[in-house]
């Protein structure tokens, strides 16, 4: 299917109109995810032989990049079930079926979210301040509080994972809850500066049990080179650097937009023949140029199972720190041609000005990802 097909443009023109009032009312986007699941659009990455769009990772961000174009927090939040989706994919193609059920259930409707951060946990899936306890049947028993998650009022799958200590070595165990399992309580929490539709709120697990067959990996703590580890690192980050670049390209629009209509009183032109604002105009576009193909050829890499060894997680998170800080840039050299009106509650540019500064928190942080790079390069710091 052609993104055109998937996301025509009075879609996205809808998208837009309402990101203003979910913005303003701090309110979940369930009318655009009902349309999206409408389009198919939650079921890209199943085949189409299984009622799916039949994606792979490079097409799935490319759609996310043009959604971001209209509701960058639509955007965000539905990355989050595209994650878990795109994990099983990419699983699946690479000979593993335990995720399978993911894609059918995404089919059939489901919406999976993604529970897994925690505050203060730098080692992000490498340890867990969760604690998982085993039941003797196989199932699990969660406690633990989950920070940023996405899709709160409308998932019905989600993904959390957390360590057990009880045996001689601990594990980190990862399993599905559905929204009617009793035993976690999700917070009305988010209430923030910008991707406030996404409505990413505080989730507590107060002994959730996720039952035998919803455990599908334990994993050693510390570093992992499990498939699973590599999937969710590689649809996470790409498809979250998808968003963020729509982010940038739609700034980028409003900017061009902008100065072409705006008129200077001083020589009665449009400021579109400003040499200064020209300058800041190109300096955005080249930004945004230089962030394009390394989205599309990195997202390509993963489909084709292009083989980067230990470079693979510095390319991700490399591709993630440039797309959150080139679109931050951008959004910040396009308010200062546009004028005192992206000041004003309600515009455009201004919310995406307090959007794009989401981009700062997501892992892998700016910290965390110069120490990735610095190790792949450098070796690990010596003891």
């Amino acid at each position: 299917m052609d993104l055109t097909d998937l996301l025509p443009d009075e879609l996205l023109e809808r998208f837009r109109t309402r990101a203003k009032g979910y913005d303003e009312r701090n309110e979940f986007f369930h009318e655009d995810l009902a349309e999206l699941r409408e389009q198919g659009y939650l079921a890209m990455f199943a085949s189409v032989a299984d009622g799916g769009l039949g994606f792979g990772l490079a097409k799935a961000a490319a759609a996310q990049r043009r959604l971001a174009t209209a509701a960058p927090a639509t955007a965000l939040a539905v990355n989050m079930h595209l994650v878990w989706t795109g994990v099983a994919h990419l699983l699946h193609e690479r000979g593993d079926d335990s995720l399978d059920y993911v894609l059918t259930e995404a089919v059939a409707g489901e919406v999976f979210a993604f529970g897994n951060s925690e505050a203060g946990n730098d080692s992000v899936l490498f340890d867990s301040s969760t604690v998982a306890q085993p039941q003797g049947d196989g199932s699990y028993s969660f406690t633990g509080t989950k920070i940023f998650t996405s899709l709160s009022p409308a998932w019905t799958r989600l993904g959390i994972f957390g360590k057990d200590s009880s045996g001689e070595e601990s594990v980190l165990v990862h399993a599905f809850i559905t929204r009617q399992s009793p035993g976690y309580r999700i917070k009305d929490d988010w209430d923030t500066l910008g991707m406030r539709a996404s409505q990413s709120c505080t989730t507590v697990l107060e002994g959730v049990i996720a039952p035998a067959d919803r455990v599908f990996r334990k994993l050693t703590v510390g570093p992992n080179a499990d498939p699973l580890i590599f999937s969710i690192f590689a649809c996470f980050e790409t498809l979250l650097a998808a968003v963020y670049t729509g982010l940038g390209e739609r700034a980028l629009q409003i900017g061009i937009a902008t100065v072409n209509q705006r008129m200077s009183k001083k020589s009665g032109k449009p400021y579109s023949q400003d040499p200064d604002i020209r300058w800041r105009i190109a300096d955005a576009a080249l930004a945004m140029d230089g962030l394009y193909p390394q989205l599309e050829s990195l997202a390509r890499d993963v489909d084709e199972r292009v083989e980067h060894g230990s470079q693979w997680f510095p390319k991700m998170v490399g591709l993630k720190v440039r797309a959150t800080e080139t679109a931050r840039t951008v959004v910040d050299l396009i308010i200062r041609v546009s004028g005192g009106g992206t000041y004003f509650a309600g515009n455009e540019l201004g919310r995406l000005y307090r959007d794009v500064l989401a981009g700062i928190f997501h892992p892998s942080d700016d910290e965390s990802a110069h120490g990735t790079i610095a190790n792949a390069w450098l070796g690990p710091l010596e003891s």
